[in-house]
């Protein structure tokens, strides 16, 4: 077909109203987006029952017949809206949830009607997400020669890493997993601390590791690893799993005094910073995380603490190598290059999740990003401050953006945490840290305003004299 009968074709009458309607379809949908993005700081947090009990008129068996698109779009804005918890208005503090930088948020919007499979061949999905690697690694200070993968999530890029480590340990002692399989392979010792997250421990398992290979090595009142409790007996069969900001207080693990005893001795070192690996990018935090660079993969999430839409986790291994050899697949029709994303993670078959991150840092720029660190930081201890002066017990030290609270006993703090979450101003979740129930209060929306914070904190307070009362 030439050039001018493709161009007959796109302008047939039949073809242009398809146009016409999806470009309204579009344009409503993001008119109902700006809509429910201008009222997010004016709506309680959390949905209300009654909301939540309207998400009935989605129950129901498939219909037979369709309907109109703008109905179906109408409904889901209608009973949909009002029943998620606004975690882009400035004031929920749950499970370290970034809200949505608008760019990133609007990037996303471009990038839903691109609907590019960026596990093989997108060219602009690939050149996206290559630029956007290269600046992820840059940002954490990682080695230049890292490889990075975006994926579903920090679990995901977990188990990314901790595969890579496995099948790397593995080849060395000449053994290889594609071929061999993992029966009768060397046994591999795992090395964790304390207060590993349940996302790496989840990881482990579907990497093929089970409790009994398991080591656990005490931490100190921050939740970090204490490096004089550190095993020195680790070989080359030993992976070794870290931890950039553990997910009540922030705290990371002594990285410069394990780091180099384990990697010298042969052995892998796999940090997982969800959120607190982006220390690293801030030149007033990153002693909190110096050594992290280290080691031999690292997993994080940009949907946290950059704010980038849900789901976007990242993995990067100093050795490009052995990430190829863990996550390398082939096929008659899918010969694309080495270093396409499918040879770079689990999925063949994946979004260009890469577009939204790469749109965030294009905005915000090192300094940016570094700004936005530095802010979250300084809330958290604005957060501690404001709520210790009204008597709540801060119980660690605040090392980043994280605050863990408690209102009186267990019976008091849990009660005044389940008014914090009906009141509506804002929203933060329960914990257990050393033996105490409490509230973890995470700051990581990039919307959030000083305004913001002491307007939770006093809610807070205000929740917890009632329950007292």
């Amino acid at each position: 077909m030439t050039t001018t009968q493709l161009t007959q074709a796109h302008t047939h009458p039949a073809s242009l109203a398809r146009a016409r309607e999806r470009i309204g379809l579009i344009t409503e949908a993001a008119r109902r987006a700006g809509s429910y993005v201008a009222s997010a700081a004016h709506r309680p947090v959390a949905p209300s029952a009654e909301a939540v009990a309207a998400l009935d008129a989605f129950r129901t068996s498939l219909p037979t017949t369709g309907r109109e698109p703008r109905e179906v779009l109408a409904e889901l804005d209608a009973f949909g809206s009002p029943a998620t918890t606004v975690v882009n208005g400035g004031r929920y503090f749950g499970f370290v949830t970034g809200g949505t930088d608008p760019t990133a948020g609007a990037a996303s919007i471009l990038a839903g009607a691109w609907d590019q499979n960026v596990g093989g061949g997108s060219p602009t999905g690939q050149a996206i997400d290559a630029v956007a690697c290269a600046w992820v690694i840059e940002a954490l200070g990682l080695p230049s020669t890292a490889v990075a993968a975006f994926n579903g999530g920090a679990t995901v890029a977990n188990l990314t890493g901790i595969i890579a480590g496995r099948d790397a340990l593995l080849a060395r002692r000449g053994w290889s997993v594609a071929e061999q399989g993992l029966q009768g392979a060397p046994r591999l010792r795992v090395v964790v601390g304390e207060e590993v997250h349940a996302s790496a421990l989840k990881a482990l398992r579907l990497a093929g590791f089970g409790e009994e290979q398991i080591e656990r090595v005490p931490t100190d009142g921050t939740g970090a690893v204490r490096a004089d409790a550190f095993p020195t007996d680790t070989d080359d069969l030993t992976v070794v799993l870290l931890q950039a900001g553990n997910v009540n207080t922030g705290a990371s693990d002594p990285f410069g005094a394990v780091i180099p005893g384990v990697r010298e001795r042969g052995g892998w070192v796999h940090v997982d910073g969800a959120f607190g690996l982006w220390a690293a990018a801030s030149a007033t935090h990153r002693h909190r995380v110096a050594g992290v660079d280290l080691a031999d993969s690292w997993a994080t999430d940009a949907h946290k603490w950059l704010s980038v839409p849900y789901d976007s986790g990242i993995v990067v291994v100093r050795d490009g190598e052995d990430l190829h050899r863990a996550m390398a697949g082939d096929a008659a029709y899918l010969r694309f290059a080495a270093d396409a994303p499918m040879n770079r993670g689990i999925q063949i078959s994946q979004r260009a999740r890469a577009i939204e991150t790469w749109a965030m840092l294009a905005t915000h720029g090192r300094d940016g990003l570094a700004a936005l660190i530095d802010r979250h930081c300084e809330q958290a201890r604005r957060f501690s401050s404001a709520l210790a002066a009204g008597g709540a017990e801060i119980l660690a030290p605040v090392e980043l953006n994280q605050v863990l609270v408690a209102f009186g006993d267990e019976r008091e703090t849990d009660a005044t945490i389940a008014a914090i979450q009906a009141e509506g101003t804002t929203w933060a979740g329960a914990t257990a840290w050393k033996g105490r129930r409490a509230m973890r209060i995470s700051v990581s929306d990039s919307a959030t305003t000083d305004d913001d914070v002491d307007a939770s904190a006093e809610a807070m307070l205000r929740c917890w004299r009632a329950v007292r009362g």
